[in-house]
């Protein structure tokens, strides 16, 4: 049976916005993520991490950082018992230096490839899902895969509130972080299984 997935996005939902996050050092977690990760967990969701990484098309960090920036992030939820299950990026950017990163991909947010990616490596229902993140792009992607959109108020999130006023177009629920749109979606499964 197909089972239902959180889609993450990773900068200013998970860890705090470093605009490019180009050094490890600057890596931060907002202090509620890893517990939110851990409830979903628990849940039974599966948790992947969908990001937009045009930096590397852009030069501002390699392919290979942004894999070891995914390999420190998953030891620490190890070491407290919370698990991403699929961490999937798109490197490419329409103003990318690098020519085979200039493209029109399928996989940079709000094109729907990321989320296809992990549904076809978890058999995931898309009816069932979320997509938590900061961006009107992340509540986009959501509405291309049959998703629910549940913005969130940290990162780039209040900005987004500020330009489109309080009602954000594919927004099912706004948050004011990761653990409050956690405790949204679980009554939301709830309310869905009591169905």
């Amino acid at each position: 049976m197909s089972r239902a997935a959180v889609f993450l996005d990773r900068d200013g939902t998970l860890i705090e916005e470093a605009d490019y996050l180009a050094r490890l050092e600057d890596l931060a977690w907002f202090p509620w993520a890893i517990e939110a990760v851990r409830l979903l967990n628990r849940a039974g969701f599966v948790v992947c991490v969908v990001t937009n990484q045009g930096g590397v098309g852009l030069g501002h960090f390699t392919e290979s950082f942004v894999g070891e920036v995914h390999e420190v992030m998953t030891k620490t939820l190890d070491a407290s018992g919370a698990r991403v299950d699929g961490w999937f990026y798109c490197p490419h950017h329409p103003r990318a230096l690098i020519d085979a990163l200039r493209v029109a991909c399928e996989c940079r947010k709000p094109q729907p490839g990321l989320v296809h990616q992990a549904q076809q490596e978890f058999d995931l229902d898309l009816r069932r899902s979320f997509v938590v993140g900061d961006r009107a792009t992340d509540l986009e992607l959501a509405t291309a895969t049959g998703a629910r959109g549940v913005l969130v108020r940290t990162g780039h999130g209040e900005t987004e509130l500020a330009a489109h006023g309080t009602l954000v177009r594919a927004a099912a629920h706004v948050a004011p972080d990761l653990m409050e749109a956690t405790a949204w979606i679980l009554r939301q499964s709830r309310a869905l299984e009591a169905d």
